[in-house]
């Protein structure tokens, strides 16, 4: 009797996981979206010798371009990957997180700094992995600077991508390794920094002031973390978009792209698209912990 009670007990505890996990990232990708569409093209392209109209300069320079060439519907291009995938993939998120977390307790009675980083490492790894044939539609959709009407669904480019190059390290899966480590990297400070200062600062008995100190943790963890990754990131936009040239394949491999990107286009072009990336994940990681945080606390008084 009392080992069924654990086990509805704990199927309880992943259900409010799950539950509060898929919420805070449906909130903070409908919100958040169109920065990362920026983020990405500006990863994408690369400088010419020659002046190029359509070449950006600056966030504002791109959501004017696209909006006069495009449409405003073209700041949420791309989003319907992230929208079927993004409740699973942060269920999987802070559902595995806590798993690990137990995990990673290297015999302490409760969990240290250590074992934050390490449980996010690890919950960026299984992220990567289940999120990548979603990221791989999502860049080409992003990529493509058609006005929204004349732009192929997100279907037609799924079925292409999986017709002319399958599932596999070509198809779906292609930039696996940089997807991996974009989210590991990512992950392992972001849940690393939010847990280990949230444990630090006393509980605030004002819940606004409350509030506000965890969208303060949560949005640094996720502009600090966003500058740790973004290398990989660049790598990723450049594996699974598309090739300079159609008949080669240029970018291939992670730490292979990161080394071609820092020869022909040096230092800085490894962090191309930070500030839109750290005006997306900063307060998107401020949104995802907050809402996830609050929905936890919910489901646990209505259900547990």
């Amino acid at each position: 009797m009392a080992q069924r009670s654990e086990s509805t007990n704990l199927l309880k505890q992943a259900a409010i996981q799950i539950g509060a996990g898929g919420s805070a990232g449906f909130v903070e990708v409908c919100i958040m979206h169109p920065m990362d569409l920026v983020k990405t093209r500006f990863q994408l392209q690369v400088k010419s010798t020659t002046i190029d109209p359509t070449y950006y300069t600056g966030i504002i320079d791109c959501m004017k371009k696209m909006y006069v060439s495009e449409g405003l519907g073209a700041y949420w291009k791309g989003i319907v990957p992230p929208i079927i995938v993004e409740t699973p993939k942060r269920a999987v998120k802070f559902f595995t997180f806590e798993q690990y977390k137990q995990f990673f307790l290297f015999g302490a009675s409760s969990p240290t700094p250590l074992t934050f980083s390490c449980a996010g490492f690890f919950a960026g790894v299984t992220e990567g992995i289940l999120v990548n044939p979603f990221e791989v539609i999502k860049v080409q959709l992003q990529s493509n600077r058609r006005r929204v009407k004349e732009s192929p669904s997100t279907f037609l480019v799924t079925k292409e991508i999986i017709r002319t190059k399958g599932f596999g390290l070509n198809g779906l899966y292609k930039g696996l390794s940089a997807t991996v480590l974009r989210n590991a990297v990512f992950n392992s400070f972001y849940f690393g920094f939010y847990h280990s200062v949230k444990g630090y600062i006393p509980l605030n008995k004002d819940p606004l002031l409350e509030f506000f100190t965890k969208v303060g943790i949560g949005f640094t963890s996720g502009t600090l973390a966003s500058c740790l990754n973004i290398p990989f990131d660049v790598a990723k936009s450049r594996i699974q978009g598309p090739q300079p040239h159609a008949d080669s394949i240029k970018y291939q491999g992670t730490f292979r792209t990161i080394g071609i990107v820092y020869r022909e286009e040096g230092f800085r072009a490894l962090y191309k698209g930070l500030l839109p990336k750290v005006l997306r994940l900063g307060p998107g990681g401020a949104i995802m912990l907050v809402v996830y945080d609050y929905m936890h606390a919910y489901l646990t008084v209505r259900f547990a």
